[in-house]
């Protein structure tokens, strides 16, 4: 099945569980879209309702199509050339829709999730058998709010760190590298 990614924005819980939407990064773009590209993703959505936040991700997007981000690395305009804008998950999802002529699976992970419905090596089977495309999405902040997580397809078991002191806080790009390696690495 087709692979899709997302790094959600909103609705993002804060510390306090309250809902709020964080700000994109510059790192986020580059390295994220990176990893897709080099596993096959075939669209990496930045979810952000902010139009200020918008404006920059197209700005930044846009410098790597021009003569002069080509000329200066090739292969960064090459991985960001799958990054996409969109307002909501809903909106990653209708595009994704039509470009595949069906629904996506909505699948999340995130750190603090306590319930899951499986591991990597499920997820990946199901991928490698199935004809529907799946969406794989991340939250930033201290993850993805209980609203969006209700409406999840399937629960991905968060990365557990082997730390002696329990300490289990990877960054967004590094859990979605790991994932992408796991999901898609042919064994």
């Amino acid at each position: 099945g087709s692979l899709y990614l997302g790094l959600v924005h909103h609705p993002i819980q804060n510390k306090n569980n309250e809902l709020v939407t964080t700000s994109v990064t510059n790192m986020d773009i580059h390295d994220i879209s990176r990893s897709c590209r080099t596993f096959g993703v075939k669209n990496y959505f930045i979810i952000t309702p902010l139009m200020a936040q918008q404006k920059l991700v197209n700005r930044i997007l846009g410098h790597w199509e021009t003569e002069t981000g080509l000329a200066y690395n090739p292969d960064r305009g090459n991985a960001l050339a799958i990054a996409r804008i969109a307002d909501s998950v809903d909106k990653a999802m209708d595009a994704i829709e039509e470009a595949e002529g069906q629904r996506p699976k909505l699948v999340m992970t995130g750190a603090n999730f306590s319930e899951y419905d499986g591991d990597h090596r499920d997820l990946k089977k199901k991928i490698n058998i199935d004809n529907t495309p799946y969406f794989l999405i991340f939250g930033t902040g201290w993850g993805l709010h209980a609203e969006l997580v209700k409406r999840s397809d399937y629960k991905l078991q968060p990365i557990e760190g082997t730390a002696f002191d329990s300490y289990n806080h990877l960054s967004v790009r590094s859990a979605v590298a790991i994932y992408l390696d796991r999901l898609r690495f042919k064994d």
